[in-house]
């Protein structure tokens, strides 16, 4: 007797469903299926810490830090070396529990993932943990199986997610025979192989040449676009500009969030205006109109002018200045680097820290002992001469 066409994918699809139940995941719904044009995230918060501390024995990594992350949105966590950025982030994942406080991650405590919440997010570790026996599309295609993509849909975005990362051509080449800056680019392939609805990056343009570096910024974007959430540590300060939001975090504690204009005039108090006047002249004494927070001499003909907006407040200076007796010759604003900004949140911190007895002795351990077991501390210097614009 001719068995009926489809019974055997019925069976097979019935013990996958019990496999999926006996590994405490729910075979996916039959009914509706979201896609990328229906983001599951999109205006709420993503991920919530509040008064999350992490301590190792005596050493606290991450200390009493409150951060709400808005869905659909790009947040870069930047800060030194050992300030806890990975430590954070092994937190969200739920690779690390928090000694106190809360973390909510996609509604869910990281700790307990449900099955399908797993299979929401996307993470890139800072080091290689794929296979290096597997050819490059091989680990690909096992991150997709993992994440439960059936064969078509798993082909086509094997395919869609190496040409995005430019290793198409090398698919059939073993993983450990990649270099450095290749398996960076692998295994941004495998957290996104599976269209997460929240992405977290861990330095995934480290090692990689500028000309992909924009292409994963682009794509990115994209997915921001699509409502997807990202979370992205970088080491790359400039890189910062690329986010919605930004979160610094130095010595364990998060000390300055919001978006990267927001943050620069915090650092500053304001807009920066240099002045360049056509003879010497003494601005320590000139009177401040309205909106002028501040008066910097730098030099014996030019002087910086910190204003609450350079386009109202700049007209006003120049025009006491013209009352005075001096003679304006150039008027710019200037836009600090993000290095420079960086800078001075971290040490106007640490400044804060020093002037505080309780901090102050807590700073004093710190070079007996590492702040984040992932990272040794190194002290934050500022590279302008160099020109590079790492944190290091």
């Amino acid at each position: 007797m001719p068995r009926r066409p489809g019974r055997n994918v019925a069976a097979v699809a019935s013990r996958a469903g019990r496999c999926l139940r006996a590994i405490g995941r729910e075979p996916p719904s039959r009914g509706h299926q979201p896609t990328r044009e229906e983001p599951v995230i999109e205006s709420q918060v993503a991920v919530r810490l509040a008064g999350v501390t992490r301590r190792f024995n005596d050493t606290i990594a991450v200390e009493d830090l409150d951060l709400e992350i808005p869905g659909g949105s790009v947040v870069g966590v930047v800060g030194p070396s050992g300030s806890g950025k990975t430590t954070t982030i092994r937190m969200i994942t739920g690779s690390l529990a928090p000694t106190a406080g809360k973390v909510q991650v996609l509604g869910d405590d990281p700790r307990s993932f449900h099955g399908r919440t797993r299979e929401r997010i996307g993470y890139m570790p800072q080091l290689f943990s794929l296979y290096p026996d597997l050819t490059v599309a091989e680990n690909v295609d096992f991150a997709a199986a993992v994440y439960g993509l059936v064969f078509f849909r798993r082909w086509r975005r094997r395919r869609a997610v190496l040409e995005l990362v430019d290793l198409w051509s090398v698919r059939r080449r073993r993983a450990g025979k990649l270099s450095g800056g290749m398996k960076r680019r692998l295994e941004l392939a495998a957290a996104l192989v599976h269209e997460p609805d929240l992405l977290i990056l861990d330095e995934p343009t480290a090692g990689i040449d500028p000309i992909l570096r924009r292409t994963v910024w682009d794509e990115i974007h994209r997915l921001r676009d699509a409502g997807v959430t990202s979370i992205v540590t970088t080491q790359y300060v400039t890189e910062a500009e690329e986010c919605n939001e930004v979160a610094l975090i130095s010595g364990g504690r998060l000390i300055a969030f919001g978006p990267p204009e927001q943050l620069r005039r915090d650092a500053l108090g304001g807009d920066v205006v240099e002045v360049t006047m056509s003879g010497l002249y003494d601005a320590t004494g000139l009177a401040r109109p309205d909106g002028v927070r501040g008066i910097r001499q730098t030099g014996p003909k030019t002087f910086e002018l910190v204003v609450d907006d350079a386009g109202t407040a700049t007209a006003e200076a120049v025009q006491s200045m013209s009352a005075s007796g001096g003679e304006v010759e150039s008027v710019r604003e200037i836009r600090p680097t993000f290095e420079d900004v960086f800078a001075h949140l971290v040490e106007r911190d640490r400044a804060s820290r020093a002037a505080d007895p309780d901090d102050a002795a807590y700073e004093a351990e710190e070079g007996d002992r590492p702040r984040d077991p992932d990272a040794p501390p190194e002290p934050y210097t500022p590279r302008a001469a160099s020109g590079r614009d790492e944190v290091e």
